[in-house]
């Protein structure tokens, strides 16, 4: 891990190199936080899952950073949420792609697709970032 950029009440960020040990670090620093947060446990383990799979398309196909954050805005009157980011320099979208039962990789955007309650990208100014909302229960 590069460093913390900013952890602040329902908000926190960081930035790894694109390096192999960089997944691993963003899991630990996923369920920590929202061990922190008291969020529930099977929340969680969908949220470190899901991270796990972005920040490894991150780490396989760019030079790095990869900057990840968690926010958990305030609910209001709507469902709450996790908001979960990664972004890093590489402009391009990640494509889903449909894997065969023999192929090893090429799932993780379908099970973000198929876990998250929302998901999409966005282009930033110097690259992208693709994030995934998960329901909280209230």
């Amino acid at each position: 891990m590069i460093g913390v950029i900013g952890t602040r009440g329902e908000c926190a960020e960081w930035t790894f190199p694109a390096e192999p040990n960089a997944v691993r670090a963003a899991r630990h620093a996923v369920r920590e936080t929202l061990r922190q947060w008291g969020l529930d446990v099977a929340v969680g383990d969908v949220t470190v899952l899901l991270v796990s799979e972005l920040v490894t398309n991150s780490q396989r196909y760019t030079p790095g950073p990869i900057t990840l954050r968690l926010f958990r805005p305030e609910s209001g009157d709507t469902v709450p949420v996790l908001l979960v980011e990664v972004s890093d320099p590489l402009p391009d979208p990640p494509v889903e792609r449909s894997a065969r039962v023999e192929d090893e990789s090429g799932r993780g955007l379908q099970l973000v697709a198929c876990s998250a309650r929302r998901w999409g990208t966005r282009r930033g100014r110097t690259g992208k970032t693709v994030w995934f909302e998960l329901a909280l229960a209230g």
